[in-house]
Formats: C-alpha cells, sequence, structure tokens
C-alpha cells in the first residue's frame, strides 16, 4: 500500500516523527504534556491545551502512532479526499482540546490530571471513521471468537489507548466522541472546509516537502541478457552491431501500452517487417530443416539408431514392425526386428555382391 492520494497522511506521519525526534533532541518534552495543576490553574500556560498534540513522549508510542496512521488515516484519506479530511483532521484536534479541557476540569477529583502529549485523540477519531467506513476483508475464529482483519488495528489502538493511563485513555475516549461528533454532524461539522488561501500556500509549501506520493511501478519489466562475450573481445564490433544491440535492449514490459507507444512500436513493426520477409523466405526452409535434423539426431541417439546406422544395419519403419506383428501375434519385437534387420544385410550383400561382379566383367571387357 502506497501513500498515493493520501498526502495528508503522509505529511501527519512525518509531521509526527520530525517534532517527536526534535523534542526528545533538544529535551523539551517536559513542555508538551497538558496538567491542569499547576500550568493551566496557577501559571496559565494555556498554550498547553494545542501543544500537547503536536509531539509524542516516548519512542514506542510513535511506533504504534505511526503504524496506526499508516493503517487507518491512508483509507479514510482516499475515501474523503485530502481536503475534507485535513478540514476533519482540523475539526477533531479542535474539538478534543474542547473536551479534554472540560475532563480535565470535571474529573480532576477522581484522578485525571494530566493527559500525555501526542495525538491520542485524533488517531481515535480517525479509528471511528475507519470502523464505520472501510469493511472488513475477511473473518475468522478464535475459540468460537467471530473476528476480523480490522482487530489487529484495533488491538494496537488497545495498546495506545492503555499506554498512560488514565490520561491516554481519557484523550482515547474523547477523540473516539469528536468522530462521532463529526459522523453524526450534530453540530454540522462536516459542512467545514479549510480556506482556499490556506489549502494553496499548503500546496506550494509543504507539498514539495512531503515529495511524491505516486505508487511505485511493479517490477514487470524484462532486459535481455547483456553480452559479456562481446564486451570482452578486443575485436571491435561492427557498425551495425550498436544499433542491433541498442533494439534488443528496448524496455519488454506486461503494462498496457500507452497510444505514442503502440504508434512507435507499429511503425519499427512496419519497417523491419519489409527487410525481414525477404530473409524469412530465403531461411525460413534452412532453419526448419535444422531444427528438423537436431530433433532427428536427438532421438536416433536417444533410442540408438544412430549406432545401429553407423554399424550398418537397417532401422525398420514402424509400418513394417506393426504389419509383421499383426501378421505373427506370438512373435516379440525384438525378433521382429532383428529379422527385418538380417534380412536388411542379405539383400545388401547380394546387391554388392552384383555389383562387383558386373564391374569385373566390364573390366574384363574392355581389357
Amino acid at each position: 500500500m502506497s501513500f498515493n492520494h493520501a498526502a495528508v497522511s503522509k505529511g501527519l506521519m512525518m509531521g509526527y516523527a520530525l517534532t517527536s525526534i526534535a523534542a526528545s533532541v533538544l529535551d523539551v518534552k517536559h513542555y508538551l504534556h497538558l496538567q491542569l495543576v499547576p500550568h493551566l490553574s496557577k501559571h496559565h500556560q494555556y498554550w498547553r491545551l494545542f501543544v500537547h498534540h503536536l509531539a509524542i513522549s516516548n519512542s514506542s508510542e510513535l511506533l504504534l502512532t505511526e503504524i496506526l496512521l499508516y493503517n487507518v488515516a491512508l483509507p479514510v484519506e482516499r475515501m474523503f479526499g485530502s481536503t475534507k479530511f485535513a478540514s476533519f483532521a482540523f475539526v477533531s484536534i479542535l474539538t478534543s482540546t474542547i473536551l479534554e479541557f472540560g475532563a480535565l476540569i470535571a474529573f480532576n477529583r477522581s484522578g485525571l490530571n494530566v493527559i500525555p502529549s501526542g495525538p491520542f485523540a485524533l488517531v481515535f477519531s480517525i479509528i471511528y471513521q475507519y470502523y464505520r467506513l472501510v469493511p472488513h476483508a475477511y473473518s475468522f475464529k478464535i475459540f468460537g471468537v467471530t473476528l476480523t482483519d480490522k482487530a489487529f488495528t484495533y488491538f494496537l489502538g488497545l495498546q495506545l489507548a492503555i499506554s498512560q493511563t488514565p490520561g491516554s485513555f481519557a484523550a482515547s475516549l474523547i477523540g473516539l466522541i469528536a468522530g462521532q461528533l463529526y459522523r453524526s454532524d450534530i453540530l454540522g461539522l462536516k459542512a467545514f472546509r479549510l480556506p482556499r488561501y490556506l489549502q494553496r500556500l499548503s500546496s506550494r509549501l509543504l507539498l514539495p516537502l512531503i515529495g511524491s506520493t505516486k505508487p511505485p511501478r511493479r517490477s514487470n519489466r524484462a532486459f535481455p541478457p547483456d553480452d559479456t562475450s562481446a564486451s570482452t573481445s578486443t575485436t571491435s564490433p561492427p557498425s551495425g552491431t550498436s544499433s542491433a544491440r541498442e533494439e534488443n535492449t528496448e524496455v519488454i514490459t506486461t503494462a498496457p501500452a500507452s497510444a505514442a507507444r503502440r504508434s512507435q512500436e507499429n511503425d519499427r513493426a512496419a519497417a523491419a517487417g519489409a527487410g525481414d520477409q525477404s530473409r524469412t523466405r530465403s531461411g525460413g526452409s534452412s532453419s526448419a530443416n535444422a531444427q528438423t535434423s537436431v530433433v532427428r539426431e536427438w532421438v536416433d541417439e536417444f533410442t540408438g539408431r544412430a549406432e545401429r546406422a553407423a554399424s550398418g544395419l537397417r532401422v525398420p519403419s514402424d509400418n513394417e514392425i506393426n504389419q509383421l506383428m499383426s501378421m505373427f501375434p506370438d512373435l516379440r519385437r525384438e525378433v521382429i526386428v532383428g529379422a527385418l534387420q538380417r534380412r536388411y544385410v542379405r539383400v545388401e550383400s547380394c546387391f554388392r555382391c552384383y555389383a562387383n561382379s558386373r564391374e569385373i566383367c566390364e573390366l574384363s571387357a574392355v581389357s
């Protein structure tokens, strides 16, 4: 799965990784968490309400967040579109910030005083959209309990939610509530879109930093093997060798060809076809005969016919053998083949004797 049509998700993953590493290197992680007492109540550090969404406090939570964003945010963004998904992320962060501040005030006496830094609310708001929009691919049973392929994603989300309880669990629950509010459209949040000027500014400044989101092409190309012997030889190749090698090194692909490439291939084939027809007519019969002779030699060597032919024995045809086997069904095939070979040897010896005697007669007549 690539980042095709998911530029915002890729930007979120890259941004959280960079900010988390920078916060760790610069040793500013103690400024990122959200704490009611004393940061908000006494010191009035209300900027923490927005800053605590920007970075993640430890490496394990960073790993879980990146895996969840990759598996959850990409399909949701492809369904929403990049503009709507970016607007949804902004609305989710704003809604969850208000809910987190209210939860800290309401449940402070119950032990909820700190919410750890990290995009807990945003991730679980996206998980809620993933739960409602993306169907499961398959289901399976473990000890009689039916589960789907999405259960692995939910298990990772549960690990992230209980990483720093009770603050992480509260932030995760608030993220689910924010996602439900956006999905139900009770407050009319679905109609919100980021301003046009902000979209154009992000396309000009941020999109080049993210890089390409096009999917990588599959490795479906096949190149002809390089002629290493030709490169190691000391003799210079003829003038037509380089052009022929360039034609042979053309990329062969199973992907559908474009119109321009198809037209070029048709022109090249038409130009080469006129020259190939004459060569094909002259060399077609010779190549076919050569191929047939090679196959025949291999069969003769495999069956032992070549040795018998070299020793002067005639190899009977299948028709002769089948005809005699039908006439004498009690005889074995080896006996019939031997009889035919002996018959051919006798006839051949008689013919040779006749030829030799005739030559002797002619020589005596001349003398």
